[in-house]
């Protein structure tokens, strides 16, 4: 929606994810419907968020980076409604707009919890508060959503100190051969084709491994959930690691993703890492941008501007 006034409220839209194990297939229903996943590719994924102790950290983790943003915005003495919907899982993009309406917010910014676009990691989430406002009738929140952030120098610098402090974990003969291999979810190579998702992704990668001082770098994917008839975005994660020679130090940056929840805390650290144990390849992870003051400090920067149309 083009911007028409400036806005009173921030709506933070994210994936969600289950908060118990009872409410790990209600879940994995709605993420999956209409897609043509396969009941062994599902059950994995059960098995995956039950080795995590039968939860997500994505609904904590998110609702912690809006309690920053919001702290950050009253340090500035900015005290506006910020509520977190999420497209999967309650609490819902519908619930968090019925707030911001009984908090009388006539125009929120739409701030989607991810960094690169495709139809997936964005148009979907404006589906979805499209279909949520539409739910509401006229009198719910209008909502505009930022420009691309994902080569914002607070972004940037956030992603690359966490790499940094990742890094700092190599023995010092070990960090200076290091491979840096970002990584960020697989989507369909037809997706991608009309989308800017690899240009803005390879954008970021860049910046970041400029700042560290880092080349040559790889980027990566994982965590494909889709037909095994399509074509993904490729190289693979654990194929990129076993291609590695023995006795390789890696280091593995996320950047596709902004808090720690399974596709980080499984399809790496568990995955990933045993793939790289069996290929003697010494890996470390770089933690995700999550709450890092930088990274809040960018989310203040931007709805700032738009509080002031």
């Amino acid at each position: 929606m083009a911007s028409t006034g400036p806005c009173e409220a921030v709506l933070v839209v994210g994936f969600g994810g289950p908060t118990r194990a009872e409410e790990i297939r209600p879940f994995l229903d709605n993420v999956l419907r209409g897609r043509p996943v396969s009941r062994e590719r599902y059950e994995e994924v059960v098995r995956h968020y039950e080795s995590m102790g039968g939860r997500s950290p994505y609904n904590e983790l998110t609702f912690l980076q809006a309690r920053a943003l919001r702290n950050k915005l009253a340090s500035e003495n900015l005290t506006i409604p910020i509520e977190v919907g999420m497209r999967n899982w309650e609490p819902y993009v519908v619930d968090a707009l019925v707030a911001l309406q009984r908090a009388g917010a006539r125009r929120a910014l739409g701030f989607i919890m991810a960094a690169f676009r495709s139809e997936a990691s964005w148009e979907r989430y404006q589906g979805v508060v499209r279909a949520a406002r539409e739910a509401l009738g006229p009198r719910a929140p209008e909502v505009e959503y930022p420009e691309p952030w994902h080569t914002h120098p607070k972004f940037i610098a956030a992603v690359a100190e966490r790499a940094a402090q990742a890094l700092a974990r190599f023995k010092p003969d070990e960090g200076r051969r290091v491979r840096l291999i970002f990584t960020a979810h697989s989507i369909p190579v037809a997706m991608a084709s009309g989308a800017p998702y690899v240009e803005q992704l390879t954008e970021s990668c860049a910046l970041v491994a400029g700042q560290l001082g880092i080349k040559p770098w790889t980027l990566a994917f994982q965590s494909r959930s889709g037909s095994p008839q399509d074509r993904w975005l490729e190289p693979e994660i654990g194929s990129a690691l076993q291609k590695l020679e023995a006795g390789t130090t890696a280091l593995l940056v996320p950047i596709g993703f902004l808090c720690d929840h399974v596709e980080v805390l499984y399809d790496l650290d568990v995955e990933a890492a045993r793939i790289a144990r069996e290929s003697e390849v010494r890996m470390e992870r770089a933690g995700t941008v999550c709450d890092h003051p930088e990274f809040i400090a960018m989310m203040a920067e931007i709805v700032r501007r738009h509080l002031t149309g």
